[in-house]
C-alpha cells in the first residue's frame, strides 16, 4: 500500500506541475491579448474623436457656407433679369 500512495503522490504531483505551468502561461497570454485590445480600442476613441470633430466642423460651416450660397444665388438671379431687362 505504501507504494501505492507513492506512485499516487508522483503522478498527482507531476499534474499539478503541469497545471501550474499551463495556467501560468494561459494567463500570460491572456494580459498580452488584453494589452492589444485596450491599445485597438484607444486607437477607436481616438478616430471616433476625430471623425466627431470632422463633423463638428461641418456642421459649424454648413450655416455660413448656406448663407453665402443663398447670397449667390439672390445676385445671380438679380443678374439674370436685368439682363431681361436690357434685351
Amino acid at each position: 500500500m505504501n507504494t501505492t500512495f507513492d506512485i499516487l503522490v508522483i503522478v498527482l504531483s507531476v499534474l499539478l506541475g503541469l497545471f501550474l505551468i499551463l495556467a501560468i502561461v494561459t494567463i500570460s497570454l491572456i494580459l498580452k491579448v488584453v494589452a492589444s485590445v485596450r491599445r485597438v480600442v484607444a486607437k477607436g476613441e481616438q478616430v471616433i474623436d476625430s471623425a466627431e470633430a470632422a463633423a463638428e466642423m461641418f456642421k459649424n460651416a454648413a450655416g455660413p457656407l448656406g448663407a453665402l450660397k443663398t447670397f449667390a444665388q439672390i445676385i445671380d438671379t438679380v443678374a439674370k433679369h436685368k439682363r431681361r431687362k436690357e434685351k
